[in-house]
């Protein structure tokens, strides 16, 4: 079974936030955190090959100067170990498919940027393995007070 970037994302965010969006429950619509964040991604790097659609993978934009750069465009870095592993699994899910890539990780509000290159393809694996795991509950898990959950899209489905 294939896996999202987003679920890879959410592996490193929140179990239940995971479990609920591999499940169809998408909270992500109605917030505003997200929508922001799809403003930046619209209005930034406009030049670039954008929105690549391989599979259920979606990489932000493709950069082709002699080699193959795959970029994710965050709003902060705030989830920053789940920005990079969502990163890491499409350089996985490349080199799965014979293609050979590099990563940055472009945060256009800091202006700042981070490369990011795939060392440990078991590391990636044994995620894939956890999150398999997760998304194959009858039911959620149980919720985890975090500092950022109240900031989060599925607050509610949580904690009220």
């Amino acid at each position: 079974m294939l896996v999202r970037g987003t679920e890879v994302n959410y592996y490193f965010i929140c179990h239940r936030k995971l479990w609920f969006f591999n499940h169809g429950i998408g909270m992500e619509k109605e917030d505003e955190n997200v929508s922001v964040g799809k403003l930046i991604h619209s209005m930034s790097y406009s030049r670039m090959d954008r929105d690549i659609l391989m599979d259920k993978i979606s990489i932000d934009f493709v950069e082709r100067n002699g080699k193959i750069i795959i970029h994710e465009v965050k709003k902060s870095k705030k989830m920053e170990t789940a920005h990079r592993y969502q990163l890491l699994y499409y350089l996985y899910f490349l080199r799965k498919k014979g293609i050979k890539a590099e990563g940055v990780i472009n945060y256009p509000l800091l202006r700042r940027t981070e490369k990011v290159s795939l060392k440990k393809e078991e590391e990636i694996e044994e995620i894939l393995e956890k999150i398999h795991k997760i998304i194959s509950l009858p039911y959620p898990p149980s919720p985890i007070k975090k500092s950022y959950c109240r900031r989060c899209s599925y607050f509610e489905m949580c904690w009220i």
